[in-house]
């Protein structure tokens, strides 16, 4: 079979490959679709904590169930050769202080598949832990599908918002992330939801995915100070500007992924005048499964958000495209023949 590699920090490469075994407890899966986003970046330029290389991408995927390993079915499991699955990256040691206190996703040795020390879905097959499967409907969009993973990672971050009835939010980025955050905001009873973004074509995917208010600038914007303020840009920049719109008693959430030795400059004063709460989240934490639940509820507009599919030989054209900032959502789908503009 054939996989994307990358082989060390800044370099890839197209590999044959034997297909992978399940061993005890795992799934072999047919890929699907796999997501393109920001971690992918920083792992391939070495920016990620723990990433050990070679190393096959690719954490957001879904696919069809090839074989079963040993020990998978039993008084848990349940799965069928043939079953459409969508898989959770994210494995933990089960035995540190934050997998027993219940904070899974700060596990001092967590691993994500495709992230760090286990080879991810950019190939033809791979294997995952049978408790990171998750079986979708037989109707569900296999390609759409992928953006379950995301999905997750955002629900945790409403997890540690306040979620409070009423409250005007306004989101830095119409990334993916940003898109998913902003859907998800009026479902967490937000009564305004404002997105930011410099790129107008975004601007134009989250008209597509119905936020109501749309700018290039917050100056633009229909208030000057919002509940709650996400930013899921990881710009410096943004980070700043967007800790001055948080209204008193509100909260600002830092949800993009920054680079690890860059700092941002912000008022203590005003954050502790007008009691701003500013709050992190990290990955996945009990929502995998309630993101499959509102995914198959068409919580989100997953078409829209999915612009262009890749082959595994086009994967570096993928990956630069997307350091560009163009289309929308990329994917690669390992079996398909040809790259393709889907919007």
């Amino acid at each position: 079979m054939r996989a994307v590699v990358f082989t060390s920090e800044g370099t890839l490469a197209l590999e044959e490959r034997e297909t992978p075994t399940p061993g005890y407890k795992e799934i072999l899966i047919k890929t699907a679709a796999v997501g393109i986003c920001g971690t992918d970046a920083h792992v391939f330029d070495g920016e990620f904590e723990g990433t050990v290389f070679p190393l096959v991408p690719g954490h957001e995927a879904t696919g069809v169930i090839v074989a079963l390993g040993e020990g998978v079915n039993g008084r848990v499991f349940d799965f069928k050769v043939g079953e459409h699955v969508a898989i959770n990256p994210s494995t933990t040691c089960g035995e540190c202080e934050f997998c027993l206190n219940g904070h899974q996703n700060l596990c001092r040795f967590w691993n994500g598949l495709g992230v760090v020390a286990s080879d991810g879905a950019s190939q033809e097959y791979f294997v995952a832990p049978a408790g990171n499967v998750y079986k979708l409907k037989p109707d569900t969009d296999l390609y759409e599908a992928a953006l379950i993973e995301p999905l997750a990672c955002a629900i945790r971050g409403w997890d540690v918002l306040p979620r409070r009835l009423g409250d005007h939010v306004l989101v830095y980025g119409a990334g993916t992330m940003g898109l998913l955050m902003a859907q998800l905001a009026r479902k967490a009873g937000a009564s305004t939801v404002t997105i930011v973004d410099v790129n107008e074509l975004r601007l134009e995917t989250a008209k597509e995915c119905g936020v109501e208010f749309r700018y290039t600038t917050p100056d633009d914007a229909e208030r000057d100070k919002w509940d709650v303020v996400i930013d899921c840009t990881g710009n410096i920049g943004a980070i700043e500007d967007g800790l001055t719109r948080v209204k008193p008693a509100g909260f600002f959430q830092d949800f993009g992924v920054a680079p690890a030795d860059r700092t941002a400059q912000f008022s203590p004063f005003r954050v502790y005048r007008d009691e701003i709460s500013i709050v992190g989240t990290m990955a996945v934490l009990n929502s995998f499964g309630r993101a499959v639940e509102l995914f198959e509820a068409g919580a989100i507009n997953a078409t829209a958000m999915i612009s262009h599919s890749f082959t595994l030989d086009d994967y570096a054209v993928a990956l630069e495209m997307f350091r560009r900032g163009e289309g929308r959502k990329l994917q690669i789908r390992p079996h398909d023949s040809e790259s393709r503009v889907l919007r």
